[in-house]
């Protein structure tokens, strides 16, 4: 693995779906290709990457750190929306998450969080749920994401 965090010599391959509680609602997938940085430290994985339009925050830097356990999950967007996900096992994290109309407050709480990386690349996946005040379910909130480096 490259020493160098800011080189993005990865291909980072993300394919999210949400789950809204309104079952008239079909669930939401989104999937994104797009050159990274990936390195471990700290018994922690690191991926970051710059958002597109295609996922509608542009101009926003994620960075998703993976705990190598997979007993945690931090999902960090800087820019203009910025969120700040902690997703832990056995855990209801309060989490910041801006949106286009303004910011709140979310519960986020782990279903299941699978790191399967090396220091090579792999795979990992998490799943999660989000609610608004721990009654009222927002969304259940699936991500599935490889790493594989580039020559």
């Amino acid at each position: 693995m490259k020493k160098d965090a800011n080189k993005e010599n990865y291909i980072i391959r993300i394919i999210s779906q949400i789950d809204q509680n309104d079952p008239s609602d079909p669930p939401q997938k989104i999937e994104l290709m797009t050159r990274g940085s990936f390195v471990m430290r700290g018994g922690s994985y690191y991926i970051t990457y710059q958002e597109t339009e295609t996922t509608g925050y542009a101009g926003c830097v994620t960075t998703i750190k993976l705990a190598a356990d997979s007993s945690r999950v931090a999902m960090l967007r800087y820019g203009p929306a910025r969120t700040q996900l902690i997703i832990e096992k056995g855990r209801r994290n309060l989490c910041h998450y801006e949106t286009g109309h303004g910011s709140m407050t979310l519960g986020v709480t782990a279903d299941e969080i699978c790191c399967q990386l090396t220091e090579k690349g792999g795979k990992a996946s998490f799943s999660y749920l989000l609610d608004a005040d721990s009654t009222a379910l927002v969304s259940r909130n699936s991500l599935e994401l490889s790493v594989t480096h580039v020559n």
